[in-house]
């Protein structure tokens, strides 16, 4: 399996359990760098409880600390990242499955309650979502993330 070019943005998650399983899974799909932005701790803020999921990931994925989010960006799309939410809204997100991963790939994922913003939406260059069968409008952002992660392997 050839290693991509995937970048994580984990924007405005709250809770530390799904930063810790957003560690691991960035381990395991090999992402180069996980950008926690936003209030998203970091393990330095919360070493013990992050810990407790992410178990010895976060020491392993080159992460880095981002308040503001739009200097990040812009500079990802120089560097050639195809800017792409996991955000499932009513008119511009398209079903994962017609999408093709370019060969470098920059995800955001957005708050558990809230989802990624309209303004930071603008500024990706596809918004894509995973579709549910049940009642519930959409999974867990790691269970998501680990979804569309292994998608992107996949078609590496």
């Amino acid at each position: 399996m050839k290693k991509p070019n995937i970048i994580i943005i984990a924007h405005n998650i709250r809770s530390l359990y799904n930063v810790g399983s957003i560690f691991r899974t960035c381990d395991a799909i090999g992402a180069e760098k996980l950008y926690l932005a936003g209030y998203t701790a970091s393990p330095k803020e919360q070493p013990l409880r992050l810990a407790k999921t992410a178990l010895g990931a976060e020491m392993a994925v080159p992460w880095e600390k981002k308040i503001i989010l739009a200097p990040t960006l812009h500079e990802l799309k120089k560097q050639g990242y195809e800017i792409i939410g996991l955000e499932k809204t009513k008119t511009t997100s398209m079903d994962f499955r017609k999408w093709r991963p370019k060969d470098k790939v920059a995800i955001i994922l957005g708050n558990e309650v809230r989802g990624i913003s309209a303004h930071i939406q603008k500024s990706c260059d596809k918004i894509i979502h995973l579709p549910m069968l049940g009642d519930k409008e959409s999974l867990n952002v790691s269970v998501a993330f680990g979804a569309i992660g292994y998608y992107i392997i996949s078609k590496a």
